[in-house]
């Protein structure tokens, strides 16, 4: 397992960007994300929670300590991270229609495929949850997805 993850400073406007990751999973879903969705809440959370948001070429600005360690980066890598990269090349394409599909239905909560981490090692992830940031007037913030359930291929 990756070591070095240090929890990451959270100014206002990472704590509003949580708020909406859970703001907007239970307004499409009608479930809570979390029981404790503080800071603390997300970070320490038993599930991957990732999110990216609206760019042409979208990049990560929040991974939990689970999804750092689960795709063996630090915190200040990750969110410079494309979130396509989270995906091999050939499994890219894939993604892209995952996420087309997710744009459509607001969330889906049946994802699985192969994903990769920094240095290389394959998982594949099941059940994944994935949604839509939007807010409260309706705006597109970009996406998140959480799992619990992967295997190390």
């Amino acid at each position: 397992m990756f070591v070095s993850i240090q929890e990451p400073i959270i100014d206002a406007a990472l704590r509003r960007k949580l708020v909406l990751i859970a703001e907007s999973f239970q307004r499409l879903t009608g479930r809570s994300l979390l029981d404790d969705v503080s800071p603390q809440g997300f970070w320490n959370a038993p599930c991957v929670i990732v999110a990216h948001g609206t760019e042409a070429d979208p990049v990560f600005f929040y991974g939990n300590r689970m999804a750092l360690d689960v795709f063996e980066m630090d915190f200040p890598h990750f969110i410079q991270l494309p979130s396509r990269f989270s995906a091999e090349p050939l499994a890219r394409e894939e993604r892209a229609r995952l996420l087309e599909r997710v744009s459509r239905a607001g969330y889906i909560d049946d994802y699985a495929g192969v994903r990769i981490s920094a240095t290389g090692k394959r998982f594949h992830i099941e059940q994944a949850v994935v949604w839509n940031l939007i807010d409260a007037k309706g705006v597109l913030h970009g996406q998140a997805a959480t799992f619990d359930r992967w295997q190390v291929l």
